[in-house]
């Protein structure tokens, strides 16, 4: 199998080369796929061949090593997996930038010659690291020996944060280090009924924030929603994105390469590769993008219940090792480009769905919203329109006032990852006056990024705020998403009200202002 040197250079750990008492180490990562070290053919340093004998191979398990020879059985290396080598110091000759060449027997790959340069270290330059433990690293012990270090090096108690007494089991693959919990006030809005095709009645809705007023403000806008007859939400598509790019030699053959890759019969192997990763994840299709002798390609992917990034992130590295073994004049590859725009709101997301394109509709009954919020229907819309052209004029991501408010407040009760937050409060809002006389408005979230499956979503008191509004178990995350729509739109109706009625700074004076 074909791997560019370009890309067999990334195995190796950059910065690994180090001198720990009379011996040097180093450090290969398995960035590939699933694979089998079956023999060590040949060591290089600066010129000079090592005697294999001398050369000690170790698998890397978290801090810990476990000694093998690969020359006597095969060993499985997994992806993600790391293996050590270790060689007498008296072997080598060192000089200010050591070139190294690793030459391994590596199935399914056959014979890999690995050639990198890099500095030596001595280990002790390094300064004493937070404790760790390689066997529980959630254990009560290391947990207390980190808020000791804590102590020491910041010369704080911190009682309350070190004060979770509570089951550490479930924070696994959520949390490193873990040394304490922040508590965030939940505060409880609602009732919201919601028309959609998955969320279909009245949800109360847990908002985790410490902004006064929040809470009040959307509840607000609940109610007049419920007094028009609820807010009617449609999920119009749903995809999630990884982004690699492949580097030419040109642009000729950066265009030769898209015209291959855009053929059924790669687009089939694109798919099978991509699919036989998890059973949750589903390939769409492929945008490609070219520019300069760069040719971007978005893989878009259905991924169930799960927001899906890390998912999407092994289904395309799989797809993309076929296409590099099956594609020889690759140059380079990087699996993401920055093209998906992970945690960063972007005109390409607005246009194609990432995450839940989602749209949420009401009509305010004049009589209503003349009662509840004290507005006429013209004003809200004339204001409307004028704050689109200041959203154009500062080039805000949204037209309309404050989506990431209740978002945010959504994301952290029910463990959607928060940083999401930067695409997912992207919104698209309209208003129009009806002939009655009422009002429309319709707010779209294109980017809407949520789950009910993974994550921070199992978490404990997360979980509990999901179940409030039924969204646990498999087909919820449609469920969510038209919640969360529903609510973003009612604290854009909240907030419209308040500035139009000059009620806005009143509003936090008398709720939101801690002294």
């Amino acid at each position: 199998m074909f791997i560019p040197s370009s890309i067999l250079r990334k195995l190796y750990t950059k910065g690994s080369l180090r001198k720990i008492n009379n011996r040097v180490f180093f450090e290969f990562k398995n960035r590939l796929k699933v694979a089998s070290l079956e023999k060590v053919l040949n060591i290089n340093f600066n010129g000079q061949s090592l005697a294999l004998g001398e050369i000690s191979i170790k698998h890397k398990l978290e801090e810990l090593l476990v000694e093998f020879n690969a020359n006597k059985q095969a060993t499985t290396l997994p992806l993600g997996g790391s293996i050590v080598f270790s060689i007498p110091m008296d072997l080598v000759s060192f000089e200010e930038q050591n070139k190294i060449q690793v030459t391994l027997q590596l199935a399914p790959f056959g014979e890999v010659s690995i050639d990198f340069s890099d500095v030596l270290r001595d280990q002790h330059d390094h300064i004493s690291g937070i404790p760790r433990d390689g066997y529980n690293n959630l254990s009560e012990s290391i947990i207390q020996r980190r808020q000791e270090f804590v102590r020491e090096q910041c010369q704080t108690q911190a009682p309350v944060l070190f004060g979770y007494r509570g089951d550490t089991a479930p924070f696994e693959g959520n949390i490193e280090n873990f040394i304490g919990t922040a508590q965030v006030p939940v505060g409880l809005a609602g009732p919201l009924l919601v028309k959609g095709a998955h969320a279909d009645g009245e949800f109360y809705v847990p908002l985790a924030t410490t902004e006064g007023t929040l809470v009040a403000s959307y509840s607000r806008g609940m109610k007049l929603i419920n007094g028009c007859g609820g807010v009617k939400v449609t999920v119009m598509d749903s995809a999630m994105q990884r982004a690699p790019v492949f580097v030419f030699n040109d642009a000729a053959e950066a265009k030769t390469f898209l015209e291959w890759l855009m053929a059924p019969e790669q687009q089939a192997m694109i798919k099978n590769h991509a699919e036989n990763t998890d059973p949750f994840v589903k390939f769409k299709h492929i945008d490609p993008y070219t520019a300069n002798k760069f040719v971007f390609v978005r893989f878009n992917f259905a991924t169930g219940d799960a927001a899906g990034q890390n998912m999407v992130g092994q289904a395309t590295y799989a797809a993309c090792n076929w296409i590099i073994s099956a594609y020889p004049k690759i140059e380079n590859f990087y699996l993401e480009s920055n093209m998906a725009t992970d945690k960063k709101a972007s005109q390409i997301n607005t246009m194609h769905t990432r995450g839940k394109r989602v749209t949420a509709e009401v009509t305010l009954k004049k009589s209503v919203l003349q009662e509840v919020m004290h507005v006429d229907p013209e004003q809200i819309d004339y204001h409307a329109r004028v704050a689109s052209i200041g959203s154009f004029l500062a080039g805000v991501n949204n037209n309309g006032l404050h989506a990431a408010n209740g978002i945010a407040a959504l994301f952290i009760a029910t463990g959607q990852d928060a940083a999401n937050v930067a695409e997912s409060s992207t919104g698209i809002l309209y208003s129009e006056i009806t002939p009655d006389g009422d009002l429309y408005l319709s707010l779209t979230l294109p980017s809407l990024i949520v789950a009910t499956y993974g994550g921070g979503t199992g978490l404990p008191t997360q979980q509990e705020c999901l179940k409030m509004m039924g969204c646990t178990g498999e087909n919820s995350a449609m469920k969510f998403a038209e919640i969360v729509a529903g609510t973003a739109l009612a604290g854009e109706i909240s907030l419209a009200s308040a500035i139009s009625s000059l009620d806005w700074v009143s509003s936090h004076e008398q709720y939101g202002r801690n002294r």
